[in-house]
């Protein structure tokens, strides 16, 4: 059940350029799971929209978010000091079906900003699993947290670290396989992520990332196509804020 409420701010770091992470107190995280989101306001009445921001950690009574500045809004949070409050929703959307993962290898793979989420999946898959995540460079934000979930494996854009190019292309340079696959990262890479498991006969599930509007799924500003019709729209679109963030891959249409 998602709430609104004031978080009271713990902590806040710059880990990488432009790559801030925050650590809130709030209720919200009794009834977060792996995958979902969060929206934060701004106190500045011209900014009606909150912010989506995935939630990279979950503790008992805290949350953490590692987001990426990318504009006014996202600017003021990162400004927050510890002390300060600001106005949350959520927990909001679905997120990844962790039940799906016991007894199978679980390959993760996460790309830019789409990373910091990949963290509380990592901790929660049971069984075995291995994570790929992409960077642009060898400035690897949350690199500790992921290798301490599992085998990490990484492709960087200049080569400067890992596997030069894509996160398939670390999958295939290093050999991985896999039962099961979750990610979550920039179009492209999901769109590749999806045939290759079409390819594989591998069960995936994928996490989209959409600029949103209201975070609930009323104003239809967050559609992807998809092969079912939408019984609030009536068309072949699912609302992401609502009907995911996380989808079947099969289920969408890029």
């Amino acid at each position: 059940m998602k709430r609104k409420e004031e978080a009271a701010v713990l902590s806040q770091e710059c880990l990488s350029p432009g790559i801030y992470s925050m650590w809130l107190e709030t209720g919200i995280a009794k009834e977060a799971s792996p995958g979902q989101f969060v929206s934060l306001y701004s106190r500045d009445g011209s900014r009606l929209l909150p912010r989506p921001i995935s939630l990279c950690e979950i503790g008992k009574d805290r949350i953490r978010l590692v987001y990426r500045v990318a504009g006014k809004g996202t600017k003021e949070f990162s400004g927050l000091e510890p002390g300060d409050t600001v106005e949350i929703m959520g927990p909001l959307g679905n997120g990844f079906p962790i039940k799906e993962t016991e007894g199978k290898r679980t390959l993760l793979i996460g790309g830019g900003i789409g990373i910091p989420p990949m963290v509380e999946v990592a901790r929660q898959v049971p069984g075995e699993k291995l994570l790929v995540m992409g960077y642009r460079d060898s400035r690897m934000f949350l690199k500790k947290e992921l290798e301490d979930c599992g085998p990490l494996f990484v492709a960087t854009e200049d080569g400067s670290f890992g596997t030069k190019g894509t996160v398939l292309d670390a999958v295939r340079e290093n050999g991985l396989s896999a039962d099961v696959i979750f990610a979550c990262g920039p179009l492209p890479m999901l769109r590749a992520v999806k045939d290759y498991a079409e390819g594989h006969g591998i069960l995936a599930w994928i996490s989209m990332e959409e600029r949103m509007a209201c975070g609930i799924g009323a104003c239809l500003a967050c559609v992807c196509e998809s092969k079912e019709v939408d019984g609030h729209s009536h068309v072949h679109n699912k609302r992401i804020c609502k009907d995911g963030p996380v989808f079947p891959a099969g289920e969408v249409e890029f």
